[in-house]
């Protein structure tokens, strides 16, 4: 970067493209997410929770990564089957896939490490963003609130996939005791029939 100036930016140019075939029968860009370079190494993801990786430098294409998405889970977020990014942290890729799993995969080899849920399958969630990692913990929200499902941040042990906590967003069902003092004053400040719908 220290070779790019005011004076000679204009001479930048394309060095490679790759299309991933991901794309939307309507044309839609299956893209959303910022890729990471990590150790020489382009990661992405697209639609349908899929990873790729890239040799950065040259564009060849190095690894695969499906997590099989089933195409019936796709009805379960207002904005299409796409993923938002991935996460790197100890010579691994955490991926949220759009079901609802927290994928580990190694970044090397594209193989799946380990694999969790992290919704209730009963409900209609979701998970579109990308997974956030500090001290060894993985962090990932969910999607679906448009759909009458509660919002929660989980933290994920990044070695094993264990739960090692979840904080709630909103209130649940007032009949039920609140997972936290917070959310007892959340709900005061709560009226008509939509709290215990959530």
């Amino acid at each position: 970067l220290g070779q790019i100036t005011p004076a000679n930016v204009v001479r930048l140019r394309v060095s490679w493209t790759y299309h991933t075939g991901d794309a939307r029968a309507d044309g839609r860009s299956q893209i959303q997410c910022n890729p990471i370079v990590v150790d020489g190494v382009l990661y992405v993801s697209t639609a349908w929770s899929k990873v790729k990786a890239y040799d950065a430098k040259t564009g060849k294409a190095l690894w695969a990564f499906d997590p099989q998405v089933p195409g019936q889970s796709g009805v379960n977020a207002c904005c299409d089957v796409v993923n938002r990014g991935l996460a790197a942290w100890g010579g691994n890729l955490y991926l949220g896939a759009y079901d609802g799993r927290l994928i580990a995969i190694d970044a090397g080899t594209g193989k799946q490490v380990w694999s969790v849920d992290t919704i209730d399958r009963a409900k209609p969630y979701s998970s579109t963003g990308a997974p956030r990692i500090a001290n060894g913990k993985v962090f990932i929200g969910n999607a679906g609130s448009e759909l009458g499902v509660r919002g929660y941040l989980s933290a994920y042990d990044a070695k094993d996939g264990r739960l090692l906590w979840r904080f709630y967003t909103v209130p649940g069902d007032p009949a039920k005791p609140y997972e936290s003092p917070m959310l007892r004053e959340a709900a005061k400040t709560w009226t008509g029939d939509l709290l215990w719908r959530l």
